[in-house]
C-alpha cells in the first residue's frame, strides 16, 4: 500500500470515529463527561490541591508559632502547612466529588469560604462543599449548570402521593414525596416558574387517588384551568374560609377515627376504611393575610390564618397536605405566616423580588441557600433552590409543563375527583341554598 493509499484509509478512520462519537455523544451524553471531561478535571484538581490549600489557607502547621533568637522572642507562622489528606476524585454526572480528611485542629469553615476561590481554580462552574461526619469534608466540583435549559419530560410518579417536577443539578429526578415532607413553602416573583411547577404537580396528582382542593383568591385565574380535578375550588377569601374551616373539621373526623381504631396515623388503618388523602393548594398566600383595616376584613384573615396553621400542625399523619405558594412572604403579613412557616419543612424558592421572601423561604434552613437563591437570573425561569427540614439543600429546575398540558390532565382524570361532604364546592353549596 502506498503512502496516497495509507493517508486516505487514515483520514476515512479518522472521519468514521468522528461520526461515531458525534452519534454516541449525543445518545449517550453523560458518557461524553465521563471519557473526556472527568480525567481533564481530576487531573487539574490533584496536581493543584496542595498549592490551592496553602493560598486558601485550608492548611495546618504543627511547628511552634514563637520562637527565641538570642533574646528576641519571634512570633509568626510556618511558611508550609500540611495540607489535608485527599482522596482521588470521584467522577459523578458531570462533576466529580473529592472527600476530604481534616487533620487535627481543622474545621470545615474555611473549605466553606473557599469554594469560589476552588472554582475558579479548577475552572468549575460551582463548587459545594459539605460535612457530612466529623473529620471530613465532602466537596462536589460541577464542571458546567445542568440546569441552564429548560426541561422537557413526559415522566409520571408511580407512587402515591409523589410527584416527579424536574431534574436536580445531582441529575437526579426532582420528587415532592408527601408521605416524606407531607407540607410546602413555595415562593417565587412574577415569571419565575411558580405557576408551571404547580401546573406541573397538578398533571402529577390528577392521575393519583387524592382528592384536591383548590384556594385562589385572585379569582381563581390560575387554578381554575384545573378546576375539573379539584374536588372544590375557593376564589376568594370569603369561599377560602368556609373550605378551610371544612377542612379543619375532616381532619378533627379523622383524628376520631383514628383514636377509636387506636391508630396513630391514617396509614395505620385498614385499606377499606382509610379515608382518601387530600392535598390542599394555596396560590398567592398573602391574598389571604392583607386586609383593608375592617373588622370584618381581619377577622376573615384570622380565620384563615388559624385555619391553615391547624391544618399544618394536625394534617401530617391524617391525609391532608398543603403547598401554600406566594409571590411575596414575609412577617410583615402577619405573625401568624412566620408561625405557619415553621409547620412548612418542604421549601422551594424561585427568584424573588425582595431579600425577605428568600429569607422567610429559606433562612432557617440554611443561610447559604439564601444567598444561592438570590443569584437566580431572571432568564432562569424554573430554576429553584429545594430545601427541606434536613438542612441540605439542591438546586433543581422543573420541568416545562404549559397550561394547556395541565389542563388537558385535568381533565382527562377529572372522573377520579372524589366527592367529600365536607369539600363541597362553594358554588355548589350556593346553588342548594
Amino acid at each position: 500500500m502506498d503512502g496516497s493509499h495509507l493517508l486516505a484509509l487514515v483520514l476515512a478512520v479518522l472521519a468514521w470515529c468522528a461520526v461515531v462519537g458525534r452519534e454516541f455523544t449525543l445518545r449517550h451524553p453523560a458518557w461524553r463527561w465521563y471519557l473526556t471531561g472527568y480525567p481533564l478535571m481530576a487531573a487539574r484538581v490533584l496536581l493543584t490541591w496542595r498549592k490551592v490549600a496553602q493560598v486558601n489557607d485550608l492548611t495546618v502547621s504543627y511547628q511552634p508559632t514563637r520562637r527565641v533568637l538570642g533574646e528576641l522572642v519571634v512570633r509568626g507562622e510556618a511558611l508550609r502547612g500540611l495540607a489535608p489528606r485527599a482522596g482521588l476524585p470521584r467522577p459523578v454526572p458531570g462533576g466529580l466529588q473529592l472527600t476530604v480528611r481534616l487533620r487535627p485542629g481543622q474545621t470545615p469553615a474555611p473549605f466553606l469560604d473557599a469554594a469560589d476561590a476552588l472554582a475558579h481554580a479548577w475552572r468549575a462552574h460551582a463548587v459545594r462543599v459539605v460535612s457530612p461526619q466529623r473529620g471530613l469534608v465532602v466537596i462536589t466540583a460541577t464542571a458546567f449548570d445542568p440546569l441552564a435549559e429548560p426541561l422537557d419530560g413526559a415522566r409520571e410518579s408511580a407512587a402515591l402521593l409523589t410527584a416527579v417536577l424536574g431534574v436536580v443539578e445531582t441529575g437526579r429526578d426532582w420528587v415532592m414525596d408527601f408521605r416524606r415532607v407531607p407540607h410546602w413553602l413555595i415562593v417565587g416573583a412574577t415569571r419565575s416558574g411558580k405557576s408551571t411547577l404547580l401546573a406541573r404537580l397538578v398533571s402529577q396528582l390528577a392521575p393519583q387517588p387524592v382528592a384536591l382542593v383548590g384556594i385562589d383568591c385572585k379569582g381563581g385565574m390560575e387554578l381554575s384551568l384545573f378546576r375539573e380535578r379539584f374536588t372544590t375550588l375557593a376564589s376568594n377569601r370569603r369561599e377560602a374560609v368556609d373550605v378551610l374551616a371544612a377542612l379543619v373539621a375532616e381532619v378533627h373526623d379523622r383524628m376520631r377515627a383514628c383514636r377509636a381504631a387506636g391508630a396513630r396515623s391514617v396509614w395505620e388503618l385498614p385499606e377499606e376504611e382509610r379515608p382518601v388523602p387530600v392535598v390542599v393548594l394555596v396560590d398567592e398566600l398573602a391574598e389571604l393575610y392583607l386586609t383593608n383595616g375592617s373588622r370584618a376584613d381581619r377577622g376573615e384573615a384570622e380565620q384563615c390564618s388559624t385555619s391553615l396553621l391547624r391544618l399544618a400542625q394536625l394534617g401530617a399523619a391524617l391525609g391532608v397536605h398543603l403547598v401554600v405558594a406566594g409571590q411575596r412572604v414575609g412577617s410583615d403579613l402577619g405573625p401568624g405566616v412566620t408561625a405557619l412557616r415553621a409547620q412548612l419543612a418542604g421549601r422551594v424558592c424561585h427568584r424573588v423580588n425582595d431579600p425577605g421572601t428568600a429569607e422567610m423561604a429559606l433562612g432557617d434552613l440554611n443561610k447559604d441557600a439564601v444567598a444561592v437563591a438570590q443569584s437566580i437570573g431572571t432568564h432562569e425561569q424554573g430554576v429553584a433552590v429545594l430545601a427541606a427540614d434536613s438542612g441540605g439543600w439542591v438546586r433543581g429546575r422543573s420541568y416545562l409543563t404549559r397550561p394547556d398540558a395541565a389542563r388537558e390532565a385535568a381533565h382527562r382524570h377529572a372522573c377520579l375527583a372524589p366527592s367529600l361532604p365536607a369539600l363541597q364546592t362553594p358554588v355548589e353549596a350556593g346553588e342548594e341554598s
